[in-house]
C-alpha cells in the first residue's frame, strides 16, 4: 500500500498567527486560502487552519513519565529533520509542553519526541525514530 497524505482541519484564533507559526516557524508551504482558512503542506500532508477560536479540551494521558496532551497531532520526521526543527524551535523560544527528549529508551518504539502548542492552543507532537520500522513496534 502506498502511503497517502492525511487531511486535518483544526481551529485557529487568527490567520496571521497561523501563517507565522505554520508557514514561517515550521516551514510549511501555504496552499489555497480564503478569509476564513489556510491550507498548509504539513510535511507532505494537508492541514487546514480554520478561523474558529482556540483549541478546546486540554486533557492529558501519562506516557513514559510525561503528561501527553489529548488531542494532539503531528508527524514522524527523519531524525535529522527532527533535530533541525528542535533547534529552530529552541532558538525561537518556543514554550514546550514536553521538551525535545528520547522516549522509551532501550525499548521497542524508542523515539525522539517533543510537544508544543500553536498560538491558538492546538497541541503538536513531532517525533522521529532511528529506525522507522519501530513505528508500530510492541
Amino acid at each position: 500500500m502506498t502511503l497517502r497524505p492525511f487531511h486535518l482541519a483544526f481551529p485557529v484564533r487568527d490567520l496571521t498567527e497561523a501563517r507565522a507559526f505554520y508557514g514561517k516557524l515550521l516551514g510549511c508551504p501555504e496552499g489555497r486560502s480564503s478569509d476564513e482558512w489556510i491550507d498548509f503542506d504539513f510535511f507532505g500532508h494537508q492541514i487546514v487552519a480554520h478561523l474558529g477560536g482556540e483549541a478546546g479540551d486540554r486533557a492529558a494521558n501519562a506516557v513514559d513519565g510525561h503528561d501527553v496532551p489529548v488531542p494532539h497531532f503531528g508527524v514522524v520526521l527523519t531524525m535529522e529533520d527532527w533535530q533541525a526543527l528542535a533547534d529552530r524551535l529552541r532558538e525561537s523560544d518556543t514554550e514546550f509542553i514536553i521538551p525535545p527528549t528520547m522516549r522509551f529508551e532501550g525499548k521497542p518504539g524508542e523515539q525522539a519526541t517533543m510537544f508544543f502548542r500553536d498560538p491558538s492552543g492546538n497541541a503538536l507532537e513531532m517525533k522521529a525514530f532511528a529506525d522507522d520500522a519501530m513505528l508500530f513496534a510492541k
